[in-house]
């Protein structure tokens, strides 16, 4: 009978009893250290700056917006980000798909295997 490997959530389950500390230790060194930065950074700019959206109207446009500096990197970064990760998710769904299918075929032959060799019961312990 041909052993049963395990499944990749049991792996994870196992890699990541020894990893969880080394991630908790190098998130906190790089986190730490960017929210230093981004208070920095938003106390250098806290000045008040005119966005002006109407590219006709320069003396007097109709759609502008005075916001800190600060707030308005912040949310340009936000939207970058956000179409950044639009993007790569939407040029990743072939492989979700791929990977959707070979589990639901890894089931079905793990299935079929099952029910050729069935698994012997461990002798029970009595006393």
């Amino acid at each position: 009978m041909l052993p049963l490997l395990p499944r990749p959530a049991e792996r994870r389950v196992e890699m990541s009893r020894g990893t969880t500390m080394v991630r908790k230790m190098l998130t906190t060194l790089i986190a730490v250290p960017l929210a230093i930065l981004l208070a920095v950074f938003m106390v250098a700019n806290r000045h008040a700056v005119t966005v002006s959206l109407d590219p006709f109207g320069s003396g007097n446009p109709a759609l502008s917006a005075t916001l800190p500096l600060f707030v308005i990197i912040l949310v340009c970064l936000l939207v970058g980000v956000i179409a950044g990760g639009t993007a790569a998710w939407l040029n990743q769904s072939r492989w979700r798909r791929a990977a959707r299918g070979l589990r639901v075929e890894r089931e079905a032959l793990r299935g079929r295997l099952a029910a050729k060799e069935p698994m012997a019961l461990p002798a029970r312990r009595t006393g």
